[in-house]
């Protein structure tokens, strides 16, 4: 049996139904994917939104897999840093996704400029209790850096307005445009707090990208491989909250899955992935 761990949660399973053996003790980086053969005549561009046969951009959510993967990544991200900016954008006016997504792009290249080591993650999200703007997006940003907020929320009014985005009037400048909220990241409930409200939640369809990071976040490690030893260790803890088996349709189980709780006495055990990734970042 194989145990998969990331941060509270290892899952157990069987390498001989499977049929995969782990070839690596970390998982989950951008560095292990395999390198794509550049496609000829085609010039590097931006992503562009996936069209339906009938000419309207396909609308995306946030799957299952994604949710996982941008919990795992922020948990990660959040080992490597002592503390965190929560920010979010939202709009002086109604905007389309696509435009909404643009103007956020903007935004991180002119911080990319002006701050060393910027790292992120973003996820866009419905206005639901405005009622003038409802249903307009806007972006959770979790980064690394202290924001000076007034620069930076007039810098973001200003780039709204100049790419034609104007506010309802001309005095209309709110201060929740550009909102900051510092995280201590010895915190890691108060992180799964943001991280349920934010993107365990988030059902909401969109015709732009739902959500992405920077570079060194996306080749943070998110997973290890290790023996049903490994998981002992909570048992003695009494740091297991709950399990459930998995099972097949001939009601076999598979997956042993075991939620773990983070405190100081467990978070010592994910010490490996930890060292891994700051040697990333």
């Amino acid at each position: 049996m194989i145990v998969k761990n990331t941060y509270g949660t290892s899952v157990e399973f069987s390498v001989r139904m499977f049929g995969v053996v782990p070839k690596e003790e970390f998982s989950g980086s951008s560095l292990q994917r395999k390198k794509k053969e550049p496609e000829p005549n085609k010039a590097d561009a931006k992503e562009k939104t996936v069209k339906k046969k009938n000419g309207q951009p396909k609308m995306r959510q946030l799957s299952r897999h994604s949710k996982q993967k941008i919990r795992k990544k922020i948990t990660c991200f959040s080992r490597c840093y002592k503390r965190f900016s929560f920010v979010t954008l939202t709009f002086l006016n109604k905007v389309d996704d696509e435009q909404a997504v643009d103007l956020l792009r903007k935004f991180l290249d002119n911080a990319k400029k002006r701050f060393d080591d910027f790292q992120y993650i973003w996820v866009a999200e419905r206005q639901t209790k405005n009622d003038e703007f409802k249903g307009n997006v806007h972006f959770h940003l979790i980064t690394n850096k202290y924001w000076k907020i007034e620069k930076w929320w007039n810098y973001w009014i200003s780039l709204q307005k100049k790419n034609g985005i104007t506010p309802r009037n001309k005095d209309f400048k709110p201060s929740s445009a550009f909102d900051v909220k510092q995280i201590n990241t010895n915190n890691i409930k108060g992180i799964g707090s943001y991280i349920t409200k934010y993107v365990t939640k988030n059902k909401a369809k969109f015709k732009c990208q739902v959500w992405n990071c920077s570079k060194r976040v996306s080749q943070l490690y998110t997973d290890f491989y290790t023996t049903n030893e490994y998981v002992e260790n909570f048992e003695k803890l009494n740091a297991i909250r709950n399990e459930f088996e998995v099972k097949d349709t001939m009601n076999r189980p598979f997956l042993k899955v075991k939620n773990i709780d983070l405190n100081r006495k467990t978070l010592p055990l994910y010490k490996r992935l930890d060292v891994k990734n700051r040697a990333i970042i």
